[in-house]
């Protein structure tokens, strides 16, 4: 009867597996990180170097758009030959293991996906290394996980823990990776998975502080806080940001359609959106690669406004397409950097001009509008930017834009992709309305039951319950002995079956009942029910505290309270009037 529901045992044993996936995440982050500095400075300039490098600064001219398109071609082999799990931007592939797969992912997976996200990103591809290294420590999760006796839920909070382990590595950012797994991930809000979550998230920031240093990956510490009176401010570019994540999302999925008409293996998708990217290089190289430099310096104010303008264009154009095209990379960072730049370019209008502080909220607003995830963004942004002054107006810019595409998109960019796979993603969490009720509140009282006594012989009785319909919409009765103790339980059914059954004749109650299932008055109706599914029964026997039978739940009684919850839900009353007073007052408890 606690608040919650967690076994210590297991706990312990998943929180301690936790602290091995928050460190492998960690190392896993730093070494695709360094792969993907080592393409970039092969690839754009001809240098072995493991520095994570802008290709803006590289090669120009034909071999700049050549490098994208080669590195779409080794992703296509990659994931026809290797896993075409691979493809994508890891959130969803996670999402489906989780729903789909008993949070089961394979190894090869984990190793496939980092090498052809590192192949992406490094020839120049669009995207952030956090989606991979989020499905890489996911991949992680669930092998391990795999090594133990472990149920499917405890599988899916250590495949959560590591993703949640890898996106902490990447941005230095434990908490919001924590409200990401809550928001995204993990279908529920229980001790059980969130503490072994949250303890790998900080534990690979630890790590991380260890091998990448501690500084704010788009640190803008100087930004100051906002008064009350810009809040609508920030609320109109949230709104903006909303449209503008409803539009991307629109996009990605037409652009993917017109891929699937292609009379050519989507083996060769991934380099024709290399082809794209490397023209894109050629209008505004800074949407080439990662853009954690230019999410930088949008949030510092080192862009002008026809900068922020192309980046917009381009980087838009040339995420779309590569997207789309099924390669592997993550949505994060260009949802912030496009984001950033709208923020940026909104400025000029908005008291103050402040571009580096609209590009804070506009990227925060961008990224929770588009995942529907407005703590993660927020708690993001602070993470990631120490501006923790502006929290409020971030927050309220994320809500903003989650209000404009919940009411304008069906399903997010996330979510999509699932149900086009044929999986819907119920994005509601709330206590479940027999969460709510008492055991107590809707049984049957021991006064009112139909009861049978065990001695009874089938021959007396069958045929009386035979010619009635099982009253309450029970179709089991209690079992009594001489005491009017519960002893079993008997079925309608059993008893009609029964009736002109000239062998059972000699039988008694006491030959056919069932021992019955128990459950504490003060128990919840959900306590009750799980009971129920757990042993394939249709109903449960009350007992008070001395373990003495008070009552009888059935099914039907479940689903009449459940009716009256929902009813509680959609029924609309006008409870008072200005001139006549209360109209409809609530019943008295």
């Amino acid at each position: 009867m606690g608040d919650f529901t967690t076994d210590g045992r297991r706990l312990a044993l998943l929180s301690a597996i936790a602290v091995a996936l928050g460190i492998l995440a960690a190392l896993v982050a730093f070494v695709l990180l360094r792969l993907i500095g080592l393409i970039t400075n092969v690839a754009f300039f001809s240098r072995f170097a493991t520095n994570l490098a802008s290709p803006d600064y590289g090669v120009r001219g034909l071999w700049g758009v050549l490098v994208p398109v080669v590195g779409g071609l080794v992703v296509g082999l990659i994931a026809r030959y290797g896993s075409d799990k691979i493809r994508g931007h890891g959130i969803p592939e996670a999402i489906q293991s989780i729903l789909e797969r008993d949070s089961h992912i394979q190894a090869r997976v984990a190793f496939f996906k980092p090498i052809a996200s590192a192949v992406t990103i490094g020839t120049g591809g669009p995207f952030g290394a956090e989606g991979p290294i989020i499905m890489t420590g996911g991949a992680l999760g669930s092998l391990i996980a795999q090594y133990f006796n472990m149920s499917s839920l405890e599988r899916r909070t250590l495949l959560v823990a590591g993703a949640a382990g890898g996106m902490s590595a990447t941005f230095g950012a434990p908490i919001s990776s924590v409200f990401l797994a809550v928001e995204l991930l993990l279908f529920e809000w229980r001790p059980r998975s969130f503490i072994p979550v949250a303890v790998a998230a900080v534990v690979a920031f630890a790590m991380r502080t260890l091998i990448m240093g501690n500084d704010p990956i788009f640190g803008a510490p100087r930004l100051h806080t906002l008064g009350w009176q810009m809040l609508p401010w920030a609320l109109l570019v949230g709104v903006a940001a909303g449209l503008g994540s409803g539009i991307l999302t629109k996009l990605v999925y037409v652009v993917e359609d017109a891929y699937h008409k292609l009379p050519i293996h989507w083996m060769w998708w991934p380099a024709i959106g290399g082809l794209a990217v490397g023209i894109g290089g050629l209008f505004d190289a800074r949407a080439l690669g990662v853009g954690y430099p230019t999410i930088r310096a949008l949030v510092t104010g080192n862009v002008v406004l026809e900068a922020a303008l192309a980046i917009i264009v381009v980087k838009t154009a040339i995420w779309i397409l590569s997207l789309s095209s099924g390669t592997s990379g993550g949505v994060l960072a260009p949802l912030l950097l496009i984001g950033g730049a709208l923020g940026a370019l909104l400025s000029p209008i908005i008291p103050g001009h402040d571009a580096a502080i609209w590009a804070a909220i506009g990227m925060a607003a961008m990224l929770g509008g588009t995942m529907r995830a407005p703590f993660t963004a927020t708690i993001f942004a602070m993470e990631t930017t120490h501006a923790w002054g502006l929290i409020t107006p971030v927050f309220v810019g994320c809500i903003g834009a989650m209000v404009v595409t919940v009411l304008l998109v069906q399903r997010s960019i996330l979510t999509e992709k699932i149900a086009r796979r044929g999986t819907h993603v119920a994005r509601e969490y709330s206590v479940h309305p027999l969460e709510g009720t008492a055991v107590s509140q809707i049984m049957v009282p021991r006064e009112q039951a139909v009861t049978v006594r065990a001695e009874d012989r089938l021959a007396d009785v069958a045929p009386a319950f035979a010619a009635m319909a099982p009253p309450y919409n029970h179709n089991t009765y209690p079992v009594v002995d001489e005491g009017g103790r519960v002893v079993g339980i008997v079925h309608h059914n059993e008893l009609v079956a029964r009736a002109g059954d000239r062998e059972s004749g000699a039988m008694r109650i006491s030959d056919v009942m069932r021992a019955p299932v128990i459950v504490h008055r003060e128990r919840r109706v959900r306590t009750a029910v799980e009971r129920m599914a757990k042993t394939s029964r249709h109903s449960v026997v009350v007992v008070d505290e001395r373990g003495e039978w008070v009552g009888y739940l059935s099914q039907g009684d479940v689903l009449r309270a459940w009716r009256r919850a929902i009813q509680g839900e959609e029924k609309r009353v006008r409870m008072r009037s200005i001139r006549r007073g209360v109209l409809n007052a609530p019943p008295v408890r």
